[in-house]
């Protein structure tokens, strides 16, 4: 089930994601378990992550941003060209506290 954020959660993740620095990428063999392995344990370690999404056209990246988040339960803060930002609320250690609904 992909993680809901509202309107002021997606604003203060978005600052919270402005420094970071892409930490996956999916390449053009598109998205493996592996990959999605991978994606789950650094949602995990880090709740907020950014993944570039290397495909050609606009249609291509969307459908793998929302196969990635509804695979990983994530809920897809913001997009912007390539780089998707990503969070899901860690279930043993939480780092980010977000602002009520």
């Amino acid at each position: 089930m992909p993680t809901v954020l509202t309107s002021a959660q997606t604003r203060f993740l978005r600052g919270q994601a402005h420094d970071l620095k892409a930490m996956l990428q999916v390449g053009g063999k598109g998205i493996s378990d592996t990959l999605v392995a991978e994606i789950d344990l650094a949602l995990e370690h880090h709740e907020l992550i950014k993944v570039k999404v290397a495909a050609e056209d606009r249609d291509g990246r969307d459908a793998m941003i929302g196969e990635i988040t509804e695979r990983t339960g994530a809920a897809l803060v913001q997009r912007i060209g390539h780089t998707a930002v990503l969070y899901r609320q860690s279930k043993d250690k939480r780092h980010i506290v977000l602002p009520r609904a």
